[in-house]
């Protein structure tokens, strides 16, 4: 009998900058993805933030790993959910946003968005319906 796949929940929530969370997070989401886990990844509280597009780290000496974010959808990962109030709550918009893809090769490999916009309420749901939870 064939195992079944678990969830896999990665959820962001700390700014881009001045931690190690947003980058290690990331780093583990790679890793999750390229041993075929099925990966989910969650940005809400400031977590928002490490999806801005336009990100400019000259001025703290840090290296800008957001366009890294744009290489989700090459390793397959393609629910990418973001907590409306959290983008609200910081004067955000799906627009302020990068624009995340993946290609569907059912579908001659049209690009469809990755990134999912919902509610609190929706998005306990969908953390409901994970089987591992990893909190950054």
């Amino acid at each position: 009998m064939a195992e079944e796949t678990k969830k896999f929940m990665y959820i962001n929530r700390k700014a881009p900058y001045g931690t190690i969370y947003a980058w290690e997070a990331l780093e583990v989401v790679l890793i999750g993805a390229a041993f075929e886990q099925d990966v989910s990844v969650t940005f809400m509280d400031d977590g928002v933030y490490q999806l801005v597009k336009g990100q400019d780290t000259s001025g703290i000496g840090m290296k800008n790993f957001s366009p890294t974010y744009a290489a989700l959808g090459d390793f397959e990962i393609t629910k990418i959910y973001v907590e409306k109030e959290s983008l609200e709550e910081r004067g955000l918009t799906l627009d302020d946003l990068q624009h995340l893809v993946w290609e569907d090769e059912d579908e001659d490999w049209a690009e469809k968005d990755s990134i999912r916009l919902v509610n609190r309420a929706e998005l306990g749901d969908v953390l409901a319906d994970q089987d591992v939870l990893f909190n950054f």
